[in-house]
């Protein structure tokens, strides 16, 4: 058996392997899109093999302009193999040691329907899926919950309280990100500041969404009636559609409920651009931004487990 990355001659079985897709979110036709617009590249695909044989996959994700991934898509695994956990950590293994220890580390994301824990069927393929992100080094475990919103629901009423304004700066995005990270809920944001410390944190974040594919010119900062800064808005886009990418309130200025004049501006912004669909992530602890998108009209319809590096 040799573990390898993926030549241009392995194409046509890699496409034959993604047709049983089991909770993978790689499909035949994903694959064949994200290679050619290199979200998906051959050095980020790597192939256990015996001769012309593919016995296990694992697909990872990227943007453009990166030279490393930033999640696992699929694992696939042949049928002939009874264990497959060693064989995926391996492969795992194989592209996370390319990692230096000072950068953003890769994650593990599953996509799952919201009853996920009470489906044999599923547990089944994500349990080993799990143990094997484990045994390669990514212990932590998130879940998050998945948020849509449709437009026949109808775009929340925007602010009446808070003007929203265009910023070309980078630096002044980099700032207030930074600045929000006090005391924030979400867990791959307290990762990142425990990683790098919270300025170099919000730089990523801000070079990240920037290379997404969104417009940048959608992003916001929102003022108080006295003309103070108050959060941030960022509506985005990755391959799948519109995103509310990020959202955030100054420490300061909490409990006053601005997240709902956040998330209206974030939506009407998409919706003027032809967003029929929205989609969000909000962690499951995150009981103030779940609540938000309830109220704004956002359904929550999956969820997402991110395994992920402790200290990344």
């Amino acid at each position: 058996m040799q573990i390898r990355s993926m030549v241009e001659t392995d194409v046509d079985r890699i496409l034959t392997c993604l047709e049983t897709q089991s909770v993978n979110t790689t499909t035949p036709e994903r694959f064949t899109e994200f290679l050619a617009t290199h979200a998906y590249r051959p050095e980020w695909t790597w192939l256990a093999v015996e001769g012309d044989r593919i016995l296990a996959l694992s697909v990872w994700w990227g943007l453009d302009g990166y030279t490393k991934p930033f999640s696992l898509d699929c694992l696939y695994v042949d049928e002939s193999v009874a264990e497959p956990v060693a064989l995926w950590a391996k492969l795992l293994g194989r592209m996370i040691e390319q990692f230096d220890p000072v950068d953003e580390q890769p994650e593990y994301h599953l996509f799952l329907p919201t009853d996920w824990r009470s489906s044999p069927e599923v547990l089944a393929e994500v349990e080993p899926r799990l143990a094997a992100a484990a045994a390669a080094g990514l212990t932590g475990l998130t879940e998050r919950l998945r948020f849509e919103w449709k437009s026949a629901e109808g775009v929340p009423a925007r602010s009446s309280r808070l003007t929203f304004r265009a910023e070309p700066d980078d630096e002044a995005f980099v700032d207030v990100v930074r600045r929000v990270t006090e005391g924030s809920l979400d867990a791959s944001t307290a990762r990142a500041v425990a990683r790098v410390g919270a300025e170099e944190a919000a730089r990523e974040d801000v070079e990240a969404y920037k290379s997404l594919p969104g417009d940048r010119g959608w992003w916001r900062l929102a003022y108080n009636a006295d003309d103070e800064l108050v959060g941030f808005a960022l509506p985005s886009a990755n391959n799948g559609g519109p995103v509310v990418g990020y959202l955030g309130i100054l420490p300061e200025y909490r409990g006053h409920v601005y997240v709902d004049d956040l998330l209206a501006e974030i939506t009407h912004i998409l919706a003027e651009t032809g967003a029929e669909v929205i989609r969000a992530d909000t962690d499951f602890g995150n009981l103030p931004m779940a609540a938000a998108f309830e109220r704004a009209g956002y359904h929550h319809f999956a969820t997402r487990l991110v395994a992920s590096h402790p200290a990344s």
